[in-house]
């Protein structure tokens, strides 16, 4: 009996904090959301501390481009399961085209869970040089990870030219947010996107897959942390055999409008989206109406609007993408660095040949 107390009795007072944290989440939806939280960034912080044994051991094998896949899939799995967060994957067979730049949009730290579902064998990260010889340099030479020199233009664009080389020669995809920093709202919309990786992939001639997750700020911001399933939808590959540098923008502009559409596509309506449906369901209603000739009976609705559901609202959308692809323009055409560069290629544009 004593044995049995040895064991039971300490299991006991573990289990004491753990009910108590429950609890404490269970009542109060702030709290919760820290919890959470804390225990989201704990896993990442034990799969990165156990990453760079994978590391050594792929790169003994001879698959360094493997070991991204792995890490990032032994993640999605242990914090899906822990968090409750699953992400559904629709058109995934296009990430098998390699070479090519994989670009995603950008919400907020929680993409890391979309990035280790959805990471593919043989592909690795972009990042700027200095980063080679930080702690996180070890890690992320023994990955493959590509480093860009952006001390100036001149070696920004022979550092992608060499990139692009590598990539073609080793075969492999490399994963980019190009939106450069992290954008979560209500609304249904992407930021512009910088240019640098247009320049990378038009360079090598290998093409974009633009992968886009829905806006998921219904299952997480500031203060919430839920559960659920997060939507992703990977386009098909965008080639860009053919283009030269003076292309990037309007590829950018091009693949911007893309990954917005399928956003808006895969997210719940937003705001702004409910309030130009309502007039225009409801100018069409009344359009109808004095269409209509006037009914005999008078049981019989005067209007038809069966087919309203129907209507086709892609004016809106199509003007909208050609205000933020205008605001791309504005914004984005030095491909600036942004605070929260966070890797990302931004580089400034080439010089004019």
């Amino acid at each position: 009996m004593s044995f049995l107390l040895s064991i039971f009795k300490p299991l006991a007072y573990m289990s004491v904090p753990i009910f108590l944290l429950k609890s404490l989440a269970q009542a109060s939806p702030l709290a919760r959301y820290y919890l959470r939280s804390v225990a989201y960034a704990g896993t990442m912080a034990t799969v990165a501390s156990c990453s760079i044994f994978i590391a050594a051991t792929f790169n003994i094998l001879g698959k360094k481009h493997d070991v991204n896949h792995w890490v990032a899939r032994f993640f999605y799995e242990t914090a899906s399961r822990a968090l409750n967060v699953r992400v559904e994957v629709e058109g995934e067979e296009y990430l098998s085209s390699r070479p090519s730049v994989m670009m995603a949009n950008h919400q907020s730290f929680l993409d890391i869970l979309i990035l280790g579902r959805l990471f593919p064998k043989q592909a690795s990260i972009v990042s700027k040089k200095s980063l080679q010889f930080s702690p996180l340099g070890p890690f992320m030479t023994m990955s493959g990870a590509v480093f860009i020199d952006r001390g100036n233009n001149s070696r920004a664009v022979k550092s992608l030219n060499d990139a692009g080389n590598l990539i073609k020669k080793l075969k492999i995809s490399i994963w980019m947010f190009p939106e450069g920093t992290r954008h979560l709202s209500e609304k249904n919309e992407m930021l512009p996107l910088k240019k640098g990786g247009f320049h990378l992939a038009i360079n090598a001639g290998i093409p974009i897959v633009p992968i886009v997750a829905e806006n998921y700020h219904h299952l997480y911001h500031k203060g919430f942390f839920g559960e659920g399933v997060i939507k992703v939808k990977v386009l098909p590959p965008i080639p860009t055999v053919g283009l030269t540098a003076a292309d990037a923008s309007s590829l950018a502009v091009r693949v911007h409008e893309v990954m917005e559409g399928a956003l808006r596509e895969i997210s719940r309506p937003d705001s702004n989206e409910k309030d130009r449906k309502q007039p225009q369901t409801i100018a069409a209603s009344s359009e109808q109406e004095k269409a209509s000739p006037p009914s005999v009976s008078p049981e019989t609705p005067s209007s038809d609007i069966s087919g309203i559901s129907g209507l086709d609202f892609g004016s809106s959308s199509v003007s909208l993408s050609s205000s933020v692809a205008s605001l791309s323009r504005e914004r984005s055409d030095n491909g600036a660095e942004t605070e929260e560069d966070e890797g990302m290629i931004l580089v400034g544009r080439p010089s004019q040949q």
